[in-house]
């Protein structure tokens, strides 16, 4: 049996840093943001923060979208009414301030860094596993969707046109929006029998 050695892990840091962040970032943007700044905010240090997250793009993930109640899955049994959801609710995700401040600069940092789009999608890692997995597998068995889609596919797919439509359009997108972008969604993963909007 090992034995953890270390000191317990102090949450309220945690709170507080991811909280900083937030602040900092509708402040003065990705850009001129600092692990520095942020600690001072927070009332801590650059190692502590360094020790629960490896980068200032890793901890700008986790405190402008945190996993919580508004990462759980729909579940409605209707494939067209799941994946409007999904689509609304990660264009309020990508919406928020902090989220528009972060976002230019979190993709440049993927870009550079394969590395990171890997380490970042594994803090979803279970939402996409075991939710999304299981939703796609009962669509598939109501006819709804094809087999061969993957939670990753269409995890994908709703991100990427999320965050296109967020950076490209600049205000909230409306409705209609959603409507149109659902439905091509569903024509892409359908199965054209029971996939209708």
């Amino acid at each position: 049996m090992t034995k953890d050695l270390g000191r317990p892990r102090n949450l309220s840091i945690d709170g507080a840093v991811l909280s900083a962040t937030v602040d900092l970032l509708n402040e003065r943007g990705y850009a001129e943001l600092s692990v520095d700044a942020i600690a001072r905010a927070a009332g801590t240090s650059k190692p502590a923060i360094y020790r629960r997250w490896p980068s200032k793009a890793h901890l700008v993930h986790a405190a402008v979208f945190p996993i919580g109640a508004a990462t759980t899955l729909p579940d409605t049994g209707s494939l067209a009414t799941d994946v409007r959801d999904m689509l609304r609710r990660t264009v309020r995700f990508l919406s928020t301030p902090a989220a528009r401040a972060a976002l230019p600069g979190l993709v440049g940092e993927m870009a550079s860094d394969p590395t990171l789009h890997s380490a970042l999608l594994e803090r979803f890692g279970d939402v996409l596993t075991s939710g999304l997995s299981g939703l796609l597998a009962a669509a598939a068995e109501r006819g709804e969707v094809r087999p061969d889609v993957t939670a990753g596919d269409l995890a994908e797919v709703v991100a990427g046109m999320a965050l296109m439509g967020v950076l490209a359009r600049g205000g909230e997108l409306d409705a209609t929006w959603i409507d149109r972008n659902t439905t091509l969604i569903l024509k892409g993963i359908g199965t054209g029998k029971g996939s209708g909007t």
